[in-house]
């Protein structure tokens, strides 16, 4: 069984190639100075797991004088699932604890799901915090054609954001609409998912978004989601075709008696196919039978080209436009690229 022990000037190598070896490294983290920073302060430890001679894994653990934070923790790929990872994890806590660090941080992709997997079977648990981070001084040039994070984009001069518009639109009484159906021969049904599920709506939103940047919903916790999910004056009506999913219409009706068409899109593979307009008639409609006073909806100029057109031929009627900015949620990740 691999011995856990401080880390010596000897180990250099065999933890720079370990941490190759299970993908720890990128461009912008120096090992030479990174191990330099830890083993100056007393505040850090460097702990190494020694099998045969060979360094097999390493942790490295420190605290700000009130959070203890994980880093470079890795197995490896021979040694793993042997329970050793468990053993590093136990025995940096155990140092935090001793100085009287009451919990632990660290922070991992959130596409890297193995590694959240991992820790989560050794009782760490996801919070949903936003993790913001600036870089007073790039260690050294980014590498050309690497997606770089938001920090390091402005860090190296480069501008993340995304500048778009929106436009309101509103009604202010029923329209007048030629009936909508779709194309001849199509397999539909629209219907009203009741009490849909988080990951059902998920699933909608990112699929029905996706190529347009849909982003507000996906950075919004599960608990906070499912609040709205579960009013019931917010209605998911989804659009099956060939019964699969085809698109949605949401409507909040929170605010009456002004109802907003919340969100409303087609899946990309049903685009094109003559269903936006019915879709969008059986929106109105249905809002519109509520007798509501008004009928609102926005779009932006990250959506796609032709929904605002597509309003103003169903009777709405733009009345404000604002500019607004935001980091590009594919570079910020809630996104993914």
């Amino acid at each position: 069984m691999p011995e856990i022990r401080s880390y010596g000037d000897e180990d250099f190598a065999g933890c720079t190639a370990l941490w190759e070896r299970c993908g720890l490294t990128c461009w912008y983290n120096d090992p030479d100075l990174d191990i330099a920073r830890w083993r100056s302060s007393s505040n850090a430890e460097i702990l190494v797991a020694e099998g045969e001679g060979q360094v097999v894994g390493t942790i490295c653990c420190g605290h700000d004088g009130h959070r203890g934070w994980l880093y470079y923790v890795a197995v490896d790929p021979a040694h793993q699932g042997a329970g050793l990872g468990r053993r590093l994890v136990r025995r940096a806590e155990d140092w935090l604890a001793e100085r009287g660090i009451l919990k632990i941080q660290l922070i991992v992709r959130d596409s890297n799901r193995p590694v959240i997997g991992f820790y989560s079977a050794v009782g760490y648990a996801y919070t949903p915090h936003a993790i913001l981070a600036r870089w007073l001084d790039l260690p050294k040039a980014p590498p050309e054609g690497v997606a770089l994070p938001p920090e390091v984009e402005l860090a190296a001069g480069r501008d993340p954001r995304v500048r778009f518009t929106i436009t309101y639109l509103e009604m202010t009484e029923r329209p007048s609409l030629a009936p909508a159906h779709p194309p001849i021969k199509t397999k539909y049904a629209l219907m009203l998912a009741e009490q849909p599920t988080v990951g059902f709506y998920r699933y909608l939103y990112n699929s029905v978004g996706g190529d347009w940047r849909w982003w507000y919903r996906r950075q919004m916790s599960d608990e906070d989601l499912g609040g709205i999910l579960a009013d019931d004056r917010v209605e998911v009506f989804v659009l099956y075709v060939d019964g699969a999913p085809a698109g949605y219409f949401e409507l909040d009706r929170r605010e009456e008696p002004t109802i907003d068409l919340a969100y409303f899109g087609l899946m990309p593979h049903c685009v094109g196919r003559g269903l936006g307009r019915y879709l969008l008639h059986s929106a109105i409609e249905q809002a519109w039978s509520y007798e509501p006073e008004r009928l609102t909806v926005n779009t932006n100029t990250m959506d796609h080209p032709r929904a605002l057109p597509l309003y103003q031929r169903m009777g709405f009627v733009p009345y404000r436009q604002e500019e607004q900015e935001i980091i590009d949620p594919q570079i910020s990740g809630i996104i993914p690229a």
